[in-house]
């Protein structure tokens, strides 16, 4: 899983990132308010570790603001805010799960991976969008019932367009969700450009709209035609 670690206290972040790497995650950094809003705006999440208590503003904010633009992004808070107030707060404006400090790297990592399994796809086994139906157990994709043969990084590809609809998508953004550490990152992008045609393609050719929209200069568009 993709995972971004919200800390200010470096140490403990490069400590939390060590340890879920050798779990097999990706992890990434942020150290402030700042950090974390801008990479949340630029990429999506499997799950947010995060510190209420940052230098330059309230963890509680960034839940607010990812879920005002409905971001996928599961969210574990991890404070050494020991009030129930701010535990409330957190669970009602949006956060997934709850974990004091001092704990044990083994709870933090069953913590997110008990968040990710009950909670993704807000809790379902089945995203749709109009004639588009995905069993995400089964990993098979329907369209107006019919059967689609996509590979897996079509599949993938579907997937994290329809988690992030009406969001534009930046081309690094699929690569690093995607492929993860595995691909160097380039100005070509020309193998983006394969995968996302050759999807399109077969969604059309099973008379599905046309939802994949290219954002000249930035990336594409999963949204109405």
């Amino acid at each position: 899983m993709k995972l971004l670690i919200v800390e200010d206290e470096r140490s403990l972040s490069r400590a939390i990132c060590e340890y879920l790497k050798v779990e097999g995650h990706i992890c990434e950094e942020a150290h402030n308010y700042h950090e974390a809003i801008k990479k949340t705006a630029d990429n999506t999440y499997n799950c947010l570790v995060l510190d209420l208590g940052l230098p330059d503003g309230s963890g509680l904010d960034i839940i607010r603001e990812l879920k005002k633009n409905k971001a996928a992004d599961r969210v574990l808070i991890l404070s050494a805010r020991s009030s129930l107030e701010d535990k409330i707060t957190g669970l009602k404006i949006g956060a997934d799960d709850y974990l004091s400090k001092p704990f044990h790297m083994a709870e933090l990592s069953a913590r997110i991976n008990s968040v990710c399994r009950r909670d993704n796809f807000n809790g379902f086994n089945e995203l749709s969008f109009n004639e588009i139906k995905i069993r995400t157990d089964a990993q098979e994709v329907l369209i107006n019932d019919k059967l689609l043969n996509l590979t897996r990084k079509e599949y993938d590809l579907l997937v994290f367009f329809m988690i992030n609809k009406d969001r534009v998508i930046t081309k690094e953004s699929i690569v690093e969700h995607l492929w993860g550490d595995n691909v160097i990152l380039t100005d070509s992008f020309d193998f983006i450009y394969t995968h996302v045609k050759n999807l399109r393609k077969k969604l059309l050719s099973y008379n599905c709209g046309n939802y994949i929209k290219v954002i000249y200069g930035f990336g594409y568009k999963f949204s109405e035609p």
